[in-house]
């Protein structure tokens, strides 16, 4: 039987995966057999090869090394054996799948701190591209008034795709209880926080709520604290997002 090579790209850090596939492959495998959740597979490039390459050194180093291979999709190592020549590897959603998108979901019942958040994420993303190898473009969450609220399958792509998903839950109102008060969000960004927790990655999420005097109470979400971020005026909002910012895109190494 003909031996039919699948070429394999490594992604040691981001790259949209229609530049991956152009530059020449790291790794080229004759595959034993695939199932739903793994591959096994055989080297055929020379065993020098192997250890010289990156990605090798990243494997002995104990590092997580991710894959792209050609009509399979990507994968991170899970064993590899070079006397034996053979490859194991575990499906892996990977980063090289998302655009260079930062996705942005406002608010239309309390428009103040959403003007404010996009303001300043569109000057820190202007300054973030100034270093990064990939300039980032800003997606803003279409709303409409006199629309029901629905999610359009582009909207939808847009916020799965990104690469960092930021939204407004500053509080549009408050419901009082017994003791306490429970503060409520704008219903148009539950329901893309929602769809985010079950789609994109921890640390692709930024949750930010501006103080506000007239309404008081306890917050719904329960989110890493890292991931949440509370300012009351638009001067400490400058000097707060950009460093989030610079820390939850940290993991695709966009920046030296």
């Amino acid at each position: 039987m003909a031996i039919i090579p699948l070429k394999a790209w490594y992604l040691g850090q981001y790259e949209p995966l229609q530049e991956v596939i152009q530059r020449p492959p790291d790794l080229r495998l004759s595959r034993n057999s695939l199932l739903k959740s793994a591959l096994r597979a055989d080297f055929l490039d020379d065993k020098e090869v192997i250890q010289q390459s990156e990605w090798f050194q990243k494997y002995l180093e104990g590092e997580t090394v991710e894959f792209y291979i050609e009509g399979s999709g990507g994968y991170t190592i899970a064993n590899l054996d070079l006397v034996s020549q053979e490859l194991y590897l575990s499906k892996q959603n990977i980063a090289a799948t998302l655009e260079p998108i930062i996705f942005f979901s406002g608010q239309i019942e309390y428009p103040h701190s959403s003007k404010i958040i996009q303001t300043v994420l569109t000057e820190t993303i202007k300054q973030y591209n100034q270093r990064s190898r990939y300039p980032l473009t800003l997606e803003v969450a279409a709303r409409s008034q006199d629309s029901p609220l629905r999610l359009s399958d582009t909207q939808l792509r847009k916020l799965r795709k990104s690469l960092l998903l930021v939204v407004d839950g500053t509080p549009i109102t408050e419901i009082k209880q017994e003791e306490t008060s429970r503060l409520i969000p704008s219903p148009y960004i539950c329901t893309e926080l929602g769809y985010a927790l079950e789609s994109k990655r921890k640390g692709q999420l930024l949750l930010l709520h501006q103080q506000r005097s007239d309404v008081s109470g306890q917050w719904p979400f329960d989110l890493p604290s890292h991931q949440q971020l509370e300012f009351k005026t638009a001067d400490e909002l400058s000097q707060t997002l950009p460093p989030v910012i610079e820390a939850l895109l940290q993991r695709f190494k966009l920046t030296p």
